[in-house]
């Protein structure tokens, strides 16, 4: 087996040490290549080049398969289920926690899960119809300014609360920040709740009346938030890593991940897939008739929803989600025509061979809005609660990222190709 590339340039041969992963896959080490060669690699995207090691999460697209430390995707909807918080101990940590571990951090949480009246008395200053995901970033970033002894995380102890700080309020923040947009009373957390029933109590809950959470209700945004606590180096991932990489704090770190999964080719992709099912729905044209146009190169419908930058096969989330959805719904009794549509559409495009051979098949997006909207999240909070369960794999990546000593600033490279040495001209020769 070859554990070197050789690479050609003019008459000049270098050596490339090649990396393997634990699963076989390879990387050509190219951190010398500006050294040796006075060349640098050109990768607009970051598609082929891997940005660090990592020993959190596992993907392998060509077969559809997702591992959180080794443990595959499904097994966290077996039973007896694991829960939100177990997962995020899992990837932050590296390993399942035992009994007292997970009974200590689950306090961490109980005992963090407010907010300081000084953040709170913050939000009477923002406009109701500040987006949600606004809040969420901005407000994570001042808790800096209120738990200043976290800026600094060099011990285990220390990174366990700063990492129960972030989990534990960014569901108070986020429930706050929908209560500000509809202009309602702020609901403190229940520390009789577990983590999802206390957000959904946050959200709902009435001064005069408790938000009831079924169990069907809490099991599925369990699931959501575990579907999305991690996902290899995605956009806001990365952004994480490449703020991390300064040595900027855990609370800022997190909060470019936040304004990353912010935009609608990340995080706000769900909410694209169910202003689509509306429209079709509102518009009455048919499933049959949007795979048509979607097919169109000259139609500017796009089927959102299908495809997967990793995945060339079906996105194993999406399948635990169509499953959990079908479970929601019957259980609630509740018939969602969006959902309707949404099987046809899934039906008609395995079955088409435009999207079989480009191996277009429905991704997390397609189904995870559907489940959002049956619990009773709005649209304009669908990214927030991606951004709730994304947290864990942050602090992980940020974590890992900051244990590791050889670790440096990320700064990329370019290709310059702008004006060359011109000369400046006074105001007066413009």
């Amino acid at each position: 087996m070859a554990d070197k590339a050789i690479l050609q340039v003019g008459d000049k041969k270098i050596e490339l040490p090649i990396i393997e992963g634990v699963d076989g896959s390879k990387a050509i080490d190219i951190s010398q290549l500006l050294a040796q060669t006075g060349l640098t690699s050109y990768d607009p995207s970051l598609g082929n080049t891997a940005i660090c090691k990592s020993a959190i999460t596992y993907i392998d697209g060509d077969k559809g398969i997702l591992r959180y430390r080794g443990i595959p995707i499904e097994q966290f909807t077996a039973q007896p289920k694991p829960n939100f918080v177990e997962a995020a101990w899992l990837l932050i940590f590296g390993r399942l926690p035992n009994k007292a571990e997970l009974a200590e951090f689950r306090q961490q949480l109980i005992d963090n899960e407010l907010l300081h009246e000084g953040i709170k008395d913050q939000f009477q200053h923002i406009p109701a119809d500040a987006p949600p995901m606004a809040i969420l970033s901005a407000t994570m970033n001042n808790l800096a300014c209120f738990h200043k002894q976290f800026l600094e995380v060099e011990k285990p102890e220390g990174l366990v609360a700063a990492a129960a700080r972030l989990i534990s309020k960014v569901r108070t923040i986020a429930a706050f920040s929908y209560r500000r947009s509809r202009g309602l009373p702020f609901i403190y957390p229940d520390p009789g709740l577990r983590y999802c029933a206390n957000f959904l109590h946050m959200m709902f809950s009435l001064p005069y009346k408790q938000y009831i959470v079924t169990p069907e209700i809490e099991d599925a945004l369990n699931m959501i938030f575990i579907l999305h606590a991690d996902h290899e180096q995605n956009c806001s991932t990365s952004a994480v890593r490449v703020v991390g990489s300064a040595r900027a704090n855990l609370f800022a770190s997190c909060a470019a991940g936040v304004s990353a999964l912010w935009g609608p080719l990340h995080g706000g992709a769900n909410v694209e897939v169910i202003n689509m099912l509306e429209r079709i729905y509102q518009g009455g044209i048919s499933p049959e008739q949007c795979i048509r146009d979607a097919k169109d190169k000259n139609n500017s419908f796009r089927l959102f929803g299908f495809g997967h930058r990793v995945y060339r096969n079906f996105d194993p989330r999406a399948k635990i989600l169509k499953e959990s959805c079908d479970r929601v719904l019957a259980k609630m009794h509740r018939q969602d025509p969006l959902l309707d549509i949404a099987r046809r559409l899934e039906e008609l495009a395995l079955s088409d061979p435009y999207f079989v051979e480009r191996k277009l098949y429905p991704n997390v997006d397609f189904y995870s809005g559907i489940l959002l909207r049956a619990i009773g999240i709005p649209t304009n909070m669908f990214t927030v609660c991606f951004a709730i369960g994304r947290l864990p794999g942050w602090i992980a990546q940020w974590k890992e990222q900051h244990d590791d000593t050889s670790s440096k600033i990320l700064r990329p490279r370019q290709v310059y190709i702008g004006a060359q040495v011109t000369d400046y001209v006074p105001m007066e020769q413009r």
